[in-house]
């Protein structure tokens, strides 16, 4: 395998190599995303802190290729991230030598397996550092929300001419509104603390957050019917998971105030959509929809037309140059496990039956 590459300070010329030891390295992740991860500076770095060759990318592991093969069974460390292929039994059999997975994204969920488990690998994931993207676009979307942009926006583009906006839009404005946070994850953790510079009041539901969690986090715990009904904008950050399925529905939704707005960035199952889409029809909710079940909306959806709705295709969180804050993230891991520290973004089995 290629290696033998010192890292490079850019401002200073050519950096002594980490001190640590070097593990091998093989990365395995979906056509095409190692490429937008890593630019040249990470792949300098990467092979200066690892023997790896940073051109090969395993897609499959179940039916590797021969050079995939050998890589796999020489490796330490699997550097993933999304479209990465599943860990299983199988898998790690052909891979005696595997110690840890480094995860350059959110959710294990998708390729780790309980074999990972048994076997005692050490799981790194990037979930804290992806969640500051979402948890930006959420804080948009809330000030967007109660200012009534979207709303503005297109009746302006429709009238074209002189209007008394103050008065259409005397209830809009962000002094004093009430944002209810549906889940004290690391992005509605997030979320939360984005939203301390406003003057808004805000309310958490999250079954898991006691009284004093609340108190630390400066928010008002409250039951999920109380949170709906008074709350003007409501922003999901819920793991998606067997009891969540549907936690907004009719009932929820027909809580809401007539104006409210609906934020969604976690994960479509987790609104009913055919619950949803009558209130949106007859203009009596707002919506910010960056996912949706199914992930693609039908052609035909209303979702695409509605005024009062903002359809994004899920690119609330990391894209374009957010990556490389991942892959900065992931090799910063590396390092640590070179070294024998421990990693910062730690996955533990316990964890996953109440995280994304």
């Amino acid at each position: 395998m290629t290696t033998r590459h010192p890292t490079r300070d850019h401002a200073s010329g050519p950096a002594k190599e980490p001190a640590g030891r070097r593990p091998t390295v093989l990365l395995a992740m979906g056509p095409g995303i190692a490429g937008r991860l890593l630019d040249a500076r990470h792949r300098d770095r990467l092979t200066a802190l690892a023997r790896t060759d940073p051109r090969l990318v395993a897609h499959e592991l179940a039916d590797p290729t021969p050079e995939v093969a050998a890589a796999l069974a020489d490796a330490e460390v699997l550097l993933t991230c999304w479209g990465a292929p599943p860990l299983t039994g199988r898998v790690l059999d052909a891979a005696p030598r595997l110690r840890a997975v480094v995860h350059a994204a959110g959710s294990v969920k998708h390729h780790l397996t309980d074999a990972c488990w048994e076997r005692g690998l050490t799981v790194s994931s990037a979930a804290a550092v992806n969640a500051l993207p979402v948890a930006e676009y959420t804080l948009a979307a809330i000030l967007f929300a109660n200012k009534r942009v979207l709303h503005s926006a297109h009746r302006y583009r429709g009238l074209r001419a002189p209007h008394d906006w103050h008065e259409e839009l005397a209830a809009a404005g962000n002094y004093r509104r009430t944002v209810g946070v549906i889940g004290a994850s690391r992005i509605g953790r997030r979320v939360i603390e984005l939203l301390r510079p406003f003057e808004l009041r805000v309310l958490l539901h999250d079954p898991y957050v006691t009284d004093a969690d609340a108190a630390r986090l400066g928010v008002r715990p409250v039951p999920l019917d109380v949170l709906c009904a008074g709350s003007d904008v409501v922003t999901v950050h819920a793991p998606q998971l067997p009891a969540t399925r549907h936690l907004l529905g009719a009932r929820e939704l027909a809580l809401l105030p007539d104006g409210a707005t609906l934020i969604n960035t976690a994960r479509g199952s987790l609104v009913d959509e055919t619950a949803l889409l009558p209130e949106l029809v007859s203009g009596r909710l707002h919506a910010v929809l960056d996912v949706t079940e199914p992930e693609l909306p039908p052609a035909g959806s209303p979702l695409y037309e509605l005024p009062n709705v903002l359809l994004t295709p899920h690119v609330a969180g990391s894209l374009g140059t957010e990556l490389h804050r991942l892959a900065d993230h992931a090799l910063d891991e590396l390092e640590r496990y070179a070294r024998g520290r421990p990693f910062t973004g730690p996955v533990r089995p316990e964890q996953l039956g109440r995280s994304a």
